[in-house]
């Protein structure tokens, strides 16, 4: 079978966290950290916690084009730091939530080309 239609392992499949701080004194400086906010989601990041945002990649590959993108998109004074990790540490976090919170990001059920 060629490795193009080989099933993906848990350990290529790659989760892209975005953790970051932003400047928000000035009205400018939030609406440059609202458009960066909604610049993840555009990528297709879902929020985790205010500050860290999560995407789920097929490959290696396409998570560091991804980090690549929001390392162009961060804002003036921000700090994000990039993490990656694969499916099978993914499986390993351990989230604790209150009771009227959501749980934490589930794969996606199909596989995105994009």
């Amino acid at each position: 079978m060629s490795q193009r239609f080989a099933a993906l392992s848990g350990y290529q499949i790659m989760w892209v966290w975005a953790l970051f701080d932003l400047p928000v004194l000035t009205p400018a400086e939030r609406k440059r950290a609202a458009r960066f906010r909604n610049d993840l989601l555009d990528l297709g990041f879902e929020m985790v916690q205010f500050s860290v945002y999560t995407k789920y990649c097929a490959s290696r590959e396409r998570a560091e084009a991804v980090a690549r993108q929001v390392g162009e998109m961060v804002p003036e004074a921000g700090k994000v730091d990039i993490l990656f990790f694969t499916d099978k540490q993914f499986e390993m976090i351990r989230s604790f939530r209150g009771k009227a919170s959501s749980a934490k990001p589930e794969k996606p059920a199909q596989m995105s080309f994009f």
